[in-house]
């Protein structure tokens, strides 16, 4: 109930979380949309202004030069009439959409022209200074409150004979160049919008390729998260998503592997040492209550003490295969003769042979055969193989253990002439704890640990290991090993 419990509840925490992040992309977009927005109305719009009225002024002054040092001397000497002045002032006014004052050096007009939208031109400027400006170029305001908004003032002196004749003004509203950057950035909006709503495509695309592959993917973890191995992915794609979904699918797939594995190992370990520790309580009540008369005791004695080596062999082993299991396993390679190796393990189960009546033949390559690997861990590999042969192999039977060079390697086999193994066997015997069932009958101390130790060592030397085996004919087993 309590699992059930929290399974809902983290559920809950993963709905909340994926409709807290899809808020937060639509909150995104819209502080996106607001940001643009507001950069276009200020900042683009501010230097469009700045860089149109810079181009007005510049325009203005321009134009005013050249008509007051080319145009207009010729009033002063009569080359021109004051109807002549005035056409050039109505067609400069048309070209720049301004008001034009032609005045003397005290400021009395001589003659204008204006737009419609500026007012008439004051017969004479009262405080007339046309250096009122200093330095810059032009001035900017009502101009001695002639006009009722804001205007460009330029200011252009006309000579002759390098005498100052008169004065040409020209002023332009600045509400014109406020209409032509409404004009420029109409389009710009109009711009931004669709940029904008098209951009709304890409939050789409995140629906569909982000956002909803990443549900089914945090909807996965919760399902793991709760037990739940059976579940998977939908594999649609083969883009980042696409590989971590297969990923988190392969990952599932093996924990459910481990998972089955831990049981059955459970379960067999929990084998192994119950039938021991059964005989062993068994045995001692029974020498305890006197059940078991005390002449009798030597021989129950000696099962104990069996028993008790088959738990013995078993922690070792167990212990042996952890160490493989941490990845971590040391290898103290060094170079050695692996025939003496080969020769100090056989002659170890010298006592045993004999009481089967087997013999362990040699058939080694050279004298001497220098071999690079761990020495205690490879003498591990060859007990572990003989001693297997051993178990298999029928009275009045022989082992042979050959070794042959090629290149730079070092190929051992380990061969009897035993009941062999089935061919459907094959696969299993490098599992741990499997015993085939000739294993069960013929031998009750073994482990079940041998074979995989053996493989683990091999592998852990980079090397491998091979096995073939017929039914009644015998089974050969085949490493190699690099040359010292």
């Amino acid at each position: 109930m309590k699992r059930q419990k929290n399974t809902k509840t983290k559920k809950k925490n993963a709905s909340n979380l994926k409709s807290t992040l899809y808020i937060k992309f639509i909150i995104v977009y819209m502080i996106f949309g607001f940001l643009s927005v507001f950069t276009v109305a200020t900042l683009t719009s501010g230097l469009t202004h700045r860089y149109l009225k810079s181009s007005t002024i510049s325009s203005m002054y321009r134009e005013a030069n050249i008509l007051a040092t080319d145009y207009l001397p010729g009033y002063f000497d009569e080359s021109l009439s004051l109807s002549d002045v005035s056409v050039q002032l109505d067609g400069m006014r048309i070209y720049l959409g301004s008001a034009i004052w032609f005045v003397d050096p005290k400021g009395r007009l001589i003659v204008s022209s204006q737009s419609e939208q500026y007012p008439s031109a004051p017969e004479a400027i009262e405080n007339f200074n046309p250096a009122e400006s200093g330095s810059s170029t032009y001035q900017e305001g009502t101009y001695h409150d002639f006009f009722s908004e804001d205007v460009i003032t330029v200011i252009a002196p006309v000579t002759q004979n390098f005498s100052t004749k008169g004065y040409l003004l020209i002023h332009k509203a600045l509400s014109d160049v406020s209409e032509t950057r409404r004009l420029l950035m109409r389009p710009a909006y109009i711009t931004l919008i669709l940029i904008y709503l098209m951009s709304f495509i890409i939050l789409l695309a995140f629906q569909f390729f982000i956002y909803q592959p990443l549900r089914k993917i945090t909807e996965a973890a919760t399902q793991y998260a709760s037990g739940n191995l059976e579940y998977e992915i939908p594999v649609t794609t083969e883009d980042e998503m696409g590989y971590l979904s297969a990923s988190l699918n392969y990952m599932s797939s093996h924990l459910r592997d481990m998972e089955d594995y831990q049981k059955k190992f459970v379960a067999n370990v929990s084998h192994d040492f119950r039938s021991p520790l059964t005989s062993i309580k068994g045995y001692v009540e029974a020498m305890a209550d006197g059940t078991i008369p005390q002449e009798m005791q030597e021989k129950y004695l000696k099962i104990i003490l069996f028993e008790t080596e088959r738990l013995t062999d078993l922690t070792n082993d167990l212990l042996t295969l952890n160490e493989f299991d941490t990845q971590h396993l040391p290898l103290d390679k060094s170079v050695f003769d692996i025939h003496e190796t080969i020769k100090n393990t056989a002659a170890s189960f010298e006592g045993v042979c004999t009481q089967k009546k087997i013999s362990i033949e040699l058939i080694l390559a050279s004298r001497r055969l220098n071999v690079l690997a761990d020495k205690q861990k490879i003498q591990q590999v060859f007990y572990n193989l003989i001693d297997n042969a051993i178990k298999f192999s029928e009275t009045d039977s022989s082992i042979i253990v050959e070794t042959t060079e090629r290149g730079e390697k070092v190929y051992i086999s380990v061969k009897d002439y035993g009941i062999g193994i089935p061919r459907d066997a094959l696969p299993k015997i490098w599992e741990r704890f499997y015993k085939t069932d000739a294993s069960r009958g013929k031998d009750k101390k073994g482990t079940g640990l041998g074979l995989t130790i053996v493989k683990e060592i091999i592998q852990a030397h980079g090397e491998n290991i091979n096995v073939i085996s017929t039914e009644g004919v015998g089974t050969e087993f085949t490493f190699s090993l690099p040359k010292g």
